[in-house]
Formats: structure tokens, sequence, C-alpha cells
């Protein structure tokens, strides 16, 4: 084989994580080499049988070190950062992982003369109130600082079976008589499949989606929180009370969650702060082409993927009636 017909390589961060490992599916399918860094490689062997005898390798990196993300990324030819995460623990703030983390893969990425593609998430926003929505900003501007040709993908919610939201409340139907409604249920989401959300990152490696943009995506329809507990309860066959609980009061609860150690808590005080604005994509970036639609890409319907992976919380799971 001639150095030409090697193909390229890629660089996951956080390929073991929900969205990570969707895209290491959709690159392993178009042949592409992946190098996965994550922080325990071992707990990411699972990835291996996704592509053919060595197209996978792994790489232990951690974004708070410098000297494993220049490793990580040498040689790479397209780099792609899925960290992020729900809530802080310890040294992992979202400032240090999703701010400067995300400015030193840029770095790191345009010093090994790779192409980048950085996963946001929509409402980011530096005058948000919420640290996790500021942390997210900051990066994307950092991004577009350092590497202006960079691909941002803001996904509103995701969905698929590893999801920490529908699952969340697929669990909480389990135990409690009822879920609660924060701030009433009134906030909007617009779930995106995570496969869709795969594919648009790697057409991005493909060449596919035009760089220097930020890309907005979202599902086919327009939910409100309690829509979205709803739906939970009908595919599960589960009958729960929907009780409304104040910002206020979720806010205070989410705070004694956030500070028990060692335990990931349910509901945090700055979650409650994103539940206070919509999430979904906005006017601009529709009439734009940044979506799934303009991209050419038709989004799964989410009432055709939550039975598939909600059955576990059914009273006797695939097999138990819903009416």
């Amino acid at each position: 084989m001639t150095l030409s017909n090697i193909p390229p390589l890629v660089t996951v961060f956080g390929g073991s994580g929900f969205v990570g490992r969707y895209v290491v599916r959709a690159l392993a399918k178009r042949g592409y080499r992946i190098r996965v860094a994550v922080r325990r490689p071992d707990l990411a062997l699972f990835l291996q049988p996704l592509g053919n005898v060595g197209q996978i390798t792994f790489f232990q990196s951690n974004l708070r070190y410098p000297d494993s993300v220049r490793r990580a990324v040498e040689g790479a030819d397209h780099v792609i950062n899925c960290v992020g995460i729900l809530f802080e623990s310890g040294k992992n703030g979202f400032d240090a992982v999703q701010a400067d983390g995300a400015r030193l893969v840029a770095e790191c990425a345009r010093d090994a003369g790779a192409k980048l593609t950085h996963v946001s998430a929509i409402g980011a926003d530096e005058k948000s109130s919420s640290h996790y929505a500021r942390s997210k900003a900051k990066a994307e501007a950092s991004v577009r600082e350092i590497l202006p040709e960079a691909v941002i993908v803001r996904p509103s919610i995701i969905f698929g079976p590893e999801d920490d939201f529908f699952n969340k409340f697929g669990k909480m139907s389990l135990i409690s008589p009822f879920l609660p409604l924060i701030g009433g249920g009134k906030t909007k989401f617009q779930p995106v499949y995570v496969a869709d959300v795969a594919e648009v990152i790697a057409r991005a490696v493909d060449g596919k989606v035009e760089g220097g943009k930020v890309y907005e995506l979202g599902g086919r329809d327009v939910l409100t929180f309690r829509e979205c507990l709803e739906e939970v309860l009908r595919v599960t066959g589960r009958k729960r009370g929907l009780v409304s609980l104040p910002f206020g009061l979720a806010s205070f609860f989410g705070g004694i969650a956030g500070s028990i150690p060692l335990i990931a808590p349910p509901l945090t005080a700055d979650q409650v702060k994103l539940l206070k604005a919509d999430n979904v994509v906005s006017e601009e970036a529709a009439a734009d082409g940044r979506t799934l639609a303009g991209l050419g890409i038709r989004p799964a319907q989410l009432d055709a993927i939550l039975p598939t992976y909600l059955v576990q919380y059914r009273q006797h799971g695939q097999f138990g009636r819903t009416a």
C-alpha cells in the first residue's frame, strides 16, 4: 500500500461518550482510521468491534493535560471534540473541560495542521445565567478565533439508547408516583436523534459540510417539557402524575443534590437555569440552511425511536402493554 492509499486519520476526543460512540461508528463505516482519545482507554474497548482490525485505536488523553492532547492529535487529518459534561465534579469543572479544554484542542489541531469539528450545544450564550451555557459559548469563541474554518455543531437535547434525558425520567417513573414539571413544563425542546448528529459530524470530516459556520441541529418536532414527559409515560405505559415544580424550588433541590460528593445528581441548580430558556433551532439557522434539513438529512422521528429503548421501563419489559 502506498502512502496515498492510507485512509485519513481522525482523532475523536470523548469517543466513548454518548455522542462519541456514534461518531466513531459513522467514521468506521466510511473507512477512516480512528484514534479514540479518552481518559480511560480500558473503558472504551467496546468500540473496537465497530471497525476492522487495527482501524480503531485508543489513546489516553485528558483535556486538563496539554501534552496528552498534543500527542493525541499528532498525525491526525481531522480532530473532533465531543467532550462535554452535564455537571461539575472536582477538577472537572465547566471552564476546565468545556472552555479551556476546547481551546487546547483547537490550538493542538491548528499546530498539527488538522481540521476541526467542535460539538457545542443550542443555548450556548456568554450572557446566560447558566455556567454550562457560558462555558459552551467561551469554547465556541476560542474555536472561531483559533481555527476560523472549523465546523461547530449545536444540537438540541439528544435522544438515543444511552441518553441522559428520556432515560432519566423513565427510571424515575419506576419508583416515583409523579414526575416533576420544572417551571411548569413549558420549556420547549427539539429532540434530535444521536445518529443524525453523528452523521453531520461524519459529513464534516468528509468535507461535505462548509466550515466556518455554526450548525443548529434539532429533530422533526418541537415539544414542551410536559409533552416530553407525557411521551415517556405513553411509551412505558406508566401512569404517573405530572406535578409542577417552580424554578425556585427546583433550584433549591438542585443545589442540595449537586453538593453531594461522589454521586451523579439527578438535577443541579445550573441545569434549572438552562430550563428557563427554550432549546430549539433558531429562525436564523433555519433560514441559512444551517440545520439537518439544510444539509439534506431527514431527522429521525422521536416516537419511532423511543420505544426501542424505553421498553425497559415498562412493567413487563418489551412484552408489557402500554394501554
